[in-house]
């Protein structure tokens, strides 16, 4: 798709002046206008709602990563939005949104999104683009992901049953793997026949009770997708490389959060993708170099889903009252959140490792209503002190949180509209989180709608 007839839009005192070439027809910036919003703990800490906020400064919204399993809720006004693959940036009239070779993609939950957005009131067409090298989740994904989660035991690794897994495990393998592109060439019956026939063998080697793959019936289900998905699918890497060449204003939503990633999350408690900063330009196609601001964000507690460890989780009233203060139930799944203290240990990792350049704390209204709040400032292992995020989930098991308390400020922050007129407990819990973290907190929610957000510091908006 080209680039003519997207409007130039001022540049504001945040991303810098427009600069000219000499013969005064590129429009090159001096500081390039690439922004990624990067989940800093187990992922639902609201990045769907600060992308939505800050998507009217900027052209194009890219979702790099993961699929159906992410779940960005975006309230405006009396409506509420539940976004899986679309990004957030599709409640912006004139932005275009991007979905990258990154994602995995599920066909009908994706044109059920469409769907739900049209009955809504948003327009959902020309301003939406896939990848053709994205691949594509099949029955026999979700067959699989069932049935291995099933014959696992023990501890669950918080799948989503979405088939998310098995389509990037055989991303890697490649002889059993469909891209976008792919539905749409004259070999992809067969390809389908031939990938049915080993997934029965393998899903029955594996003791599924299912039954069998039907090939006939899938080559038609996803060609009626394939024709309703066509108008938006097509090289995206090119689309993105000539937009920031161009000095386009990109916007990066990642999926999940950075500790659920794959390589350098808590794993096997993970996702299946790099939901890190460090996945930007993998799953994009878009180089480093063109990304000059990196926003993490954090609830003002932390949450998870699914097994694994969690130093501060609070299994007690405190824990199922920051629960059911916050509605910490899974978007994709329903599935209420484990919750428990701010982890700065965490979080300072994950800062380090995306490349953070400030904080968005979220939810700070969730801790409004209790007396005292605590905040893990270290783990002691085995005897030890250490301010350090274990790369073993064993590890990480016996690390037992060292906290800070501090007193509560048990006020309703819920109509506050500045920073500095939030109540003094609650600007002192600002303050130690950006000492504890190493980045300012330059952002702050204190309640699900778009005008309940404050901005500082270099995110002022003009």
């Amino acid at each position: 798709m080209s680039l003519n007839g997207w409007a130039d839009r001022t540049y504001d005192s945040v991303f810098g002046p427009i600069r000219r070439n000499r013969l005064g027809v590129s429009r090159w910036r001096s500081i390039v206008p690439g922004t990624c919003v990067i989940g800093l703990q187990w992922g639902d800490e609201a990045k769907g709602k600060l992308v939505d906020l800050l998507t009217s400064r900027f052209e194009i919204v890219v979702r790099y990563q993961g699929g159906a399993n992410a779940g960005h809720t975006v309230v405006v006004g009396d409506k509420t939005y539940k976004l899986h693959h679309i990004p957030s940036g599709i409640l912006t009239p004139g932005v275009m949104n991007v979905v990258t070779p990154g994602v995995v993609i599920n066909p009908p939950t994706l044109l059920k999104e469409i769907d739900s957005l049209a009955a809504q009131g948003i327009d959902v067409g020309s301003n939406l683009m896939l990848s053709d090298r994205a691949h594509v989740v099949f029955p026999w994904h979700i067959a699989e992901d069932k049935v291995m989660d099933q014959a696992t035991g023990g501890e669950s690794i918080g799948t989503t049953l979405r088939g998310i897994g098995p389509c990037y495990r055989d991303k890697v393998g490649r002889a059993h793997a469909i891209r976008l592109g792919d539905m749409f060439r004259p070999d992809f019956r067969t390809r389908v026949e031939h990938i049915a026939r080993a997934k029965n063998r393998l899903l029955t080697g594996i003791g599924s009770q299912s039954e069998a793959l039907d090939a006939a019936a899938i080559v038609a289900e996803y060609t009626a997708y394939g024709e309703r998905l066509a108008r938006y699918v097509t090289d995206t890497t090119h689309f993105l490389l000539d937009a920031v060449e161009a000095g386009k204003r990109l916007l990066f939503e990642g999926a999940q959060g950075s500790l659920l990633d794959i390589d350098h999350g808590t794993f096997p408690y993970v996702t299946s993708s790099n939901a890190s900063g460090v996945g930007v330009s993998g799953g994009s196609g878009v180089p480093g170099r063109w990304i000059n601001k990196v926003i993490g964000v954090a609830k003002a507690y932390s949450t998870r889903v699914g097994g694994g460890p969690f130093p501060t989780e609070l299994d007690n009233d405190i824990g199922q009252k920051i629960r059911d203060l916050g509605r910490e139930y899974g978007t994709t799944t329903g599935r209420p959140r484990r919750c428990g203290w701010f982890d700065a240990v965490a979080v300072r990792y994950t800062a380090r490792l995306s490349g953070i350049d400030c904080i968005s704390l979220m939810m700070m209204d969730v801790l409004s209503q209790l007396s005292e709040v605590r905040i893990c400032v270290a783990y002691e292992l085995d005897g030890r002190r250490t301010d350090r995020f274990p790369s073993h989930v064993d590890d990480l098991r016996r690390c037992q949180p060292v906290y800070e308390t501090m007193p509560g400020w048990q006020a309703d922050v819920t109509k506050v509209r500045r920073i500095e007129d939030l109540p003094v407990g609650a600007r002192r819990y600002l303050d130690r989180v950006t000492q504890l973290v190493g980045k300012p907190v330059e952002i702050v929610s204190v309640g699900p709608d778009r005008a309940q957000t404050m901005f500082a510091g270099s995110m002022q908006q003009g």
